[in-house]
C-alpha cells in the first residue's frame, strides 16, 4: 500500500482542493450508504474499538420523534479529521480508488481483505462502514508507525519468501497441475500459496480482496506473485458466491501477467489507470470448471 516514494521520503503534497473534494465524497458515500449499513449482513463483526459507540449512534435514526440524524460516527469523523489534516497523497488515483468504491458501495458492510497497510487503509475501512477490513503488511516497523496514529485498523505482520528476480519461474510453477486444484491455501500444494497467514483470514469469505502488497518495484522486493494466486486460490475456495479481486500496480511486468494468468483475462471486469478488477466465482459449486475458464 505504500508508494516507492515512502521509502525515498519524498512524500507529496495534497492539494487542498483534494483534500476537501475527498471529504465531500466521503460524506456523499456515507449518507448513500448508512440505512444499508443498518442491515447487518452475516459479514464477522468488526474488531476495532469504535464498533460499540458506532453502533449506539446509528440508533438515533430508528427514533420516530426524530425527523434525521445529524451525528456522523466516530470512525467517519476520525477519517475526516485524518485525510483533511494529512499531506499524504494516497497510493491510488481517484479515479483507480473509484473502481472498489463502487463495489463496496454495493457490497458493504461485507469482508474486506488487503495486502497492503498504510496511509490510505482508514479510508477502505470507512468505505466497507460495518464490515471488516482487515490488512496483511510484510514490514512489521510499519504496522507498528500505523497502529500509532490508527489504533482501531485490524493489521497483521506477513513473511514473504519470494524476490521479484524468481517471477519467472514461479510462473512456470504456476502452470503445473497442483497448482490448478481448488483447496483452502493452507492444504495446497502449490508453491504459490500463502500457507502461513493468520488462521481467521483462511476461515473468512472475503467477499472484495485488494491486492497492492508486498512491495514489488525493485528486484529484492518479495514482489506480489504469491499474494495474487492466493487471492484467487480463496475467491474459488469459498462456498458459493463470488469475490471481487482488484490487483493495483498492473502497469509493471509481475502484476500484470500473473494477475492475467492466475485470476484469468475471461474473469476481468474493468481496468482503470494502474487497477484491474476481477470477478471470480466459486469454484466448488461447478466442481467441472477450470480454473481459468
Amino acid at each position: 500500500m505504500r508508494a516507492a516514494a515512502h521509502y525515498l521520503n519524498n512524500l507529496k503534497l495534497i492539494p487542498i482542493l483534494f483534500l476537501f473534494f475527498f471529504c465531500f465524497l466521503l460524506l456523499l458515500i456515507f449518507g448513500s450508504s448508512f440505512q444499508s449499513s443498518l442491515q447487518i449482513s452475516s459479514s464477522t463483526p468488526p474488531k476495532n474499538s469504535d464498533f460499540l459507540e458506532e453502533k449506539q449512534s446509528r440508533s438515533c435514526l430508528t427514533t420516530p420523534l426524530s425527523p434525521a440524524c445529524t451525528k456522523i460516527t466516530p470512525s467517519l469523523a476520525h477519517a475526516l479529521v485524518h485525510y483533511a489534516t494529512s499531506n499524504i497523497t494516497p497510493q491510488q488515483t481517484p479515479k483507480e480508488i473509484s473502481v472498489s468504491q463502487r463495489i463496496l458501495d454495493k457490497k458493504s458492510p461485507c469482508n474486506f481483505l488487503v495486502f497492503g497497510l498504510g496511509h490510505d487503509s482508514l479510508m477502505w475501512t470507512v468505505l466497507n462502514y460495518g464490515g471488516r477490513t482487515v490488512f496483511l503488511e510484510e514490514d512489521k516497523a510499519w504496522i507498528e508507525q500505523i497502529k500509532q496514529q490508527l489504533p482501531s485498523l485490524e493489521s497483521y505482520h506477513v513473511v514473504y519468501d519470494t524476490k521479484v528476480t524468481q517471477a519467472g519461474e514461479l510462473l512456470e510453477i504456476g502452470t503445473k497441475e497442483e497448482c490448478e486444484v481448488v483447496s483452502d491455501p493452507r492444504f495446497s500444494k502449490c508453491q504459490l500459496a500463502l500457507k502461513d497467514l493468520p488462521n481467521e483470514v483462511y476461515d473468512i469469505e472475503w467477499d472484495l480482496i485488494m491486492v497492492d502488497a508486498p512491495t514489488g518495484y525493485h528486484d529484492g522486493a518479495p514482489g506480489r506473485m504469491k499474494a495474487i494466486y492466493t487471492a484467487g486460490l480463496m475467491a474459488r475456495n469459498r462456498e458459493n458466491g463470488e469475490t471481487d479481486v482488484f490487483v493495483h500496480d498492473v502497469d509493471r511486468v509481475v502484476e500484470d501477467k500473473f494477475s492475467k494468468t492466475f485470476l484469468c483475462e475471461r474473469y476481468l471486469r474493468e481496468e482503470e489507470g494502474k487497477i484491474r478488477h476481477f470477478t471470480i466465482p466459486s469454484h466448488r459449486v461447478g466442481l467441472a470448471r477450470p480454473f481459468c475458464p
